[in-house]
């Protein structure tokens, strides 16, 4: 394999929570060196090397109430080709560590600034957290059960999807326009937003008069009787996403479904009644019984497991979709690529400050005055 494909890219980040480290975690992933700056007590190495949102970075300690930090981690930013910050708006400028002051030592640099409502706007300094973010873009609205609250997706929509992933989509575009004009900037990645764009096909849905405002009701939602989860006999749950005509036939086919209203498909009005009766026939065998009974019928059929089930589960063992690093099993690092190579996890540990900064330039004199 060849060099991951973000090798030679060297990144600053500030230390924070949630999507920050995400953006990070991506990008050192990919071969990027990821330089992480943490504030003394922020966090415990013991909690920091179980954490896959840390892995594959190198960590430096700075106190950034003193005027020597700050000069520090401007020296190092100068050689970096990217920063993440996640503070609220105003506190790098605070810190003396704005955009303007970065981009004056390194025009290079791409400024990568992760919040919820973005660097502008009537709620800028608002507080906030995932579940807020995706309130006001008409995410959350859309998602939970017919008739009832919504349901907020853990925080994947927000702070990883809509916010560190997007974040890393767009230092990298920054970063290729300053490799062909010379010229960094500033990326404004706000969380509100982010998790807005991951609905497109939806808004393009309720363009063409397909998508209702009641959640629950809908094709893609949990409304059609063809795209939901359904409880099997021993209280376990079962997938089915038999949208294309040969798999909704398949799907007749092996649970039986015969009859004029199983062949209106995509009328909604007959979707809570055949909704019903497939939960009550789902529940006639074990989860994995039914999923042998599928087996070789292509209906877009899967056993929703759990995540000690999805580690041991035959396909994600094949595909390698796990790792487990000092004990900690984790998500393995994606997507592949055909030539390069994606960097093996290896889990957070002491800081390493003073070779960081005689990497960067730093006297053992000024290592020292920084009392590591």
């Amino acid at each position: 394999m060849a060099s991951p494909p973000l090798a030679g890219l060297r990144i600053l980040e500030m230390a924070g929570i949630g999507p920050g480290p995400f953006c990070g975690m991506m990008l050192a992933d990919h071969g990027a060196e990821v330089i992480r700056v943490e504030r003394p007590g922020a966090s415990g190495l013991t909690e920091a090397a179980r954490d896959p949102l840390l892995r594959s970075r190198r960590t430096i300690t700075l106190d950034l109430k003193k005027p020597e930090a700050i000069a520090a981690v401007r020296r190092i930013a100068a050689t970096c080709d990217g920063l993440i910050e996640g503070f609220r708006p105003g506190v790098m400028e605070r810190l003396g560590l704005g955009p303007e002051a970065l981009l004056a030592d390194n025009p290079k640099l791409v400024y990568g600034r992760m919040t919820g409502w973005g660097q502008t706007g009537p709620l800028a300094n608002e507080p906030g957290h995932d579940i807020d973010y995706i309130a006001i873009s008409g995410t959350l609205h859309a998602l939970g059960e017919a008739g009832r609250k919504p349901v907020a997706p853990m925080n994947l929509v927000g702070d990883f999807g809509g916010g560190g992933m997007m974040l890393a989509f767009g230092m990298l575009a920054a970063i290729l326009s300053a490799q062909a004009t010379g010229l960094g900037q500033v990326v404004d990645c706000a969380m509100t937003e982010g998790s807005a764009v991951l609905t497109s096909m939806i808004w393009g849905f309720r363009a063409m008069g397909r998508w209702s405002g009641e959640r629950g009701t809908n094709l893609l939602d949990g409304g059609a009787h063809f795209y939901d989860t359904y409880e099997t006999a021993d209280g376990k749950w079962i997938a089915v996403g038999a949208i294309e005509p040969q798999f909704y036939a398949a799907l007749r086919r092996v649970m039986g479904l015969d009859g004029a209203e199983w062949d209106a498909q995509f009328a909604p009005a007959l979707w809570p009644k055949l909704k019903a009766d497939l939960a009550e026939r789902f529940k006639h065998r074990t989860r994995d019984a039914w999923i042998a009974a599928f087996a070789g019928h292509e209906a877009c059929i899967a056993p929703v497991l759990g995540f000690d089930e999805a580690v041991a589960h035959p396909h994600n063992v094949a595909r390698g979709a796990f790792v487990t690093t000092d004990g900690v099993t984790q998500p393995a690092p994606a997507p592949r690529y055909s030539v390069s190579a994606t960097v093996p996890p290896r889990m957070a540990g002491a800081p390493d400050g003073a070779a960081i900064l005689a990497e960067a330039g730093f006297t053992p004199a000024e290592i020292a005055a920084l009392r590591f």
